[in-house]
């Protein structure tokens, strides 16, 4: 339950922060943060990450249902007692269906945060929260092989049979 708590604030901060910036902010006006480091810079984005496969919402609806559907099965089924696999997949859930609202209401998804200092592509809080989820993914990925690991060869390394 918590995790879901977790994925509905990341959806509420995305969607405040996008229609903040739809009504106060003409496309492509920029508010410096932090001169040539970070600003807040309204963009819309019609296709993917980097703008790759503009204008196939469709494929966007399709692959986020299914990848919504994945996750919540996952959380279901495995999140019970490992709360860093719960947190990443609370994350990805918020995110995913943070922009899949973008897509549905606007055939767009609002960007906003802009770091200048590595010119990355202009990105949103559902973006991030997606990002993050990834890399806390990996992090119980890495650390349950490592744990199956000790389990078959033990801390230092031998082989306990």
């Amino acid at each position: 339950m918590i995790y879901y708590i977790l994925a509905l604030f990341v959806i509420a901060l995305d969607q405040i922060t996008k229609m903040l910036v739809v009504k106060n902010m003409e496309i492509g006006e920029s508010i410096n943060i932090i001169e040539d480091v970070f600003s807040i810079t309204s963009h819309r984005n019609r296709g993917a990450a980097w703008g790759i496969l503009e204008g196939q919402m469709w494929l966007f609806y399709l692959i986020t249902i299914i990848v919504v559907g994945g996750i919540i099965y996952y959380l279901y089924k495995y999140a019970k007692g490992k709360p860093l696999l719960g947190i990443s997949l609370a994350f990805m859930l918020g995110g995913a269906i943070g922009n899949f609202i973008d897509r549905l209401i606007r055939q767009e998804v609002v960007d906003f945060l802009y770091a200048r200092i590595i010119d990355f592509p202009i990105f949103n809080i559902a973006d991030a929260s997606l990002t993050i989820g990834v890399i806390l993914l990996l992090i119980q990925m890495l650390i349950e092989e490592r744990k199956s690991k000790e389990k078959t060869y033990g801390k230092n390394g031998t082989h306990h049979s």
